[in-house]
C-alpha cells in the first residue's frame, strides 16, 4: 500500500513527520530515502515530536545512531550516510535496535538495503522543482 503526500514547506513536513510518529507502533524499521537537503531530518524531528520526543533531534551523522528514550517508545535514529559497509551496522549492534523495544529509523535507508527487515516501512522524500523551491513529494510504502 502506497501512500502519497505533498508538502509544500519544512513545516508540512514536519506535521507529516509527527502523524507518522504518533501512529508508530513498538518494533518498526522505517527506512527513509532522499537527496542531500530534501527534509529527511526534519521529517524526522517531526516523527519524534510525535512520539513525545521533547530533546533536540539532529542527524547523527558522525555517531551514526543517536537513541531517544523520553517519548511512548524509545526512537533509534541512524543517519548511515557516512557509513563504509555493513559491517559497521553490525559493530553498532543494529539489530538490538532493529528488532528492540522501540522504533527504528534510518535516514539514508538506500546504503544499507540489504540489512534492513523486510517488511521495513519505506518512505522516499524528493523535490520537484517544477512545483516550487519547498515542494516535497513524500512516498510512504508498507
Amino acid at each position: 500500500m502506497n501512500e502519497i503526500i505533498e508538502s509544500r514547506s519544512a513545516a508540512d513536513t514536519f506535521a507529516y513527520g509527527k502523524v507518522l510518529g504518533e501512529k508508530a507502533a513498538l518494533g518498526e524499521v522505517y527506512a527513509l530515502a532522499g537527496d542531500l537537503g530534501v527534509g529527511k531530518t526534519v521529517f524526522t524531528q517531526g516523527f519524534a515530536a510525535g512520539l513525545g520526543i521533547t530533546e533536540p533531534v539532529n542527524s547523527p551523522t558522525f555517531t551514526i545512531l543517536q537513541s531517544y528514550e523520553d517519548g511512548r517508545l524509545p526512537l533509534y535514529h541512524f543517519d548511515v550516510y557516512r557509513i563504509g559497509d555493513v559491517e559497521e551496522m553490525e559493530e553498532i549492534g543494529y539489530e538490538d535496535c532493529f528488532y528492540g523495544e522501540g522504533v527504528c529509523l534510518i535516514e539514508w535507508a538506500e546504503l544499507v538495503r540489504e540489512i534492513l527487515p523486510k517488511d521495513c516501512i519505506r518512505i522516499t522524500i524528493e523535490k520537484n522543482p517544477a512545483e516550487g523551491f519547498d515542494y516535497r513529494r513524500i512516498t510512504i510504502e508498507r
